[in-house]
């Protein structure tokens, strides 16, 4: 499907990420045509030029994979899930390999390595990716390393060039998991990853309600191995879910600065809070940490208390959400039990304050 022209100049990428969000991955322009791509609901197409299979490929999955590949520097695929993209991306790791990754990572990417390395399909290597030395030393004899930064739920930032870097050096193919970044704030390929890998339920759909990931590569070899991956198991996304992605992803430069300056000034005002005794905040994103001064039962107080606030296990939509990560038995318990990740959305920020400071105070242990 051809693109609106956007401008006169040649190279569109002189135009600023917002403007290609709302610009890109839209029908060609022409006398009565819709502004904004249709939903193709078929599974089947005329035999000749153009798609065979739904199952192969749909008119309304690239127009979504158009605009996400030209913010991340790449050829973007969609998939059914972020765990459909997370388990495509894994599954490059040769059998008997060896996989490191932080510690600290995304609970669904951590369940999967370890049932995969419990079945002896690779060895997992775990890591403190905040600790540059160790992790570059642990990439020696390794298959891929698998990044996130800041990590989910402890917040721990890496020095994505210089392990980039030497995975390079070294033949290991490295992913970054840039969900709570988005391309907005980080570009992982441009620093020499590999993949890069989106839950698009979060951010870039941004509205709590899709299910969908996606993976962006600049390597063709892998690109056809992730799409090869993705047709054969088939973790294809539904046409509905990447239209609605692509809708939300139209206004993720507005959330996303709304967001994260909320989250800026409430990390701020929880560091000098009497019943906070840990703030976590990387100093970018939208993801904020706390641990309250009454451990986990205060935690457990913050979640019951709020009213604003919802409580929940996602993250990324314009609603403000909250919850205590060691509630999921799959937690590493070196996750502390009052860790409460909080994910600051669009509203008021004074509103969003209010609300959690009087659940902190609240709480009588």
């Amino acid at each position: 499907m051809p693109d609106q022209p956007m401008s006169n100049a040649t190279d569109h990428h002189a135009l600023a990420p917002a403007t290609r969000l709302v610009g890109l991955g839209r029908p060609a322009r022409a006398p009565g045509a819709p502004a904004g791509p249709g939903i193709e609901l078929s599974s089947t197409y005329v035999a000749g030029e153009g798609p065979t299979y739904g199952r192969f490929s749909n008119r309304t999955w690239e127009s979504l994979e158009r605009v996400l590949g030209d913010l991340e520097g790449g050829a973007a695929l969609s998939f059914a899930s972020g765990m459909a993209a997370i388990s495509a991306c894994v599954d490059l790791v040769p059998h008997g390999g060896v996989m490191v990754l932080p510690q600290h990572v995304y609970n669904g990417s951590s369940s999967l390595v370890d049932q995969l390395a419990e079945a002896g399909r690779l060895t997992a290597r775990r890591v403190d990716p905040a600790d540059t030395a160790a992790t570059v030393a642990a990439l020696d004899g390794a298959d891929m390393i698998w990044l996130e930064s800041p990590t989910n739920p402890m917040l721990e930032v890496a020095d994505l060039p210089t392990i980039l870097a030497a995975a390079g050096q070294r033949g290991v193919v490295s992913v970054v998991d840039n969900t709570f970044n988005t391309p907005l704030l980080a570009r992982p390929l441009e620093l020499g990853a590999d993949v890069v890998v989106h839950s698009v339920t979060k951010y870039l759909a941004g509205h709590s309600d899709v299910v969908l990931g996606a993976t962006v590569t600049g390597d063709d070899d892998l690109l056809a191995r992730l799409r090869n991956h993705r047709t054969l198991h088939g973790a294809i996304p539904g046409p509905h879910e990447a239209w609605l992605a692509l809708r939300g992803m139209r206004t993720l430069h507005l959330r996303m600065e709304r967001a994260c300056a909320n989250a800026a000034e409430l990390a701020t005002r929880l560091a000098e809070h009497d019943a906070v005794a840990r703030v976590r905040y990387p100093g970018l994103g939208a993801i904020v940490c706390l641990e309250p001064t009454g451990g986990q039962p205060a935690a457990e107080h913050i979640e019951q208390s709020v009213e604003l606030w919802l409580p929940a296990t996602s993250l990324g939509g314009v609603e403000s959400s909250l919850e205590r990560r060691r509630r999921h038995a799959g937690e590493p318990e070196s996750v502390p039990d009052a860790l409460v990740r909080l994910s600051v959305g669009v509203e008021d920020v004074d509103d969003l304050w209010r609300d959690l400071d009087a659940a902190l105070r609240s709480f009588s242990a």
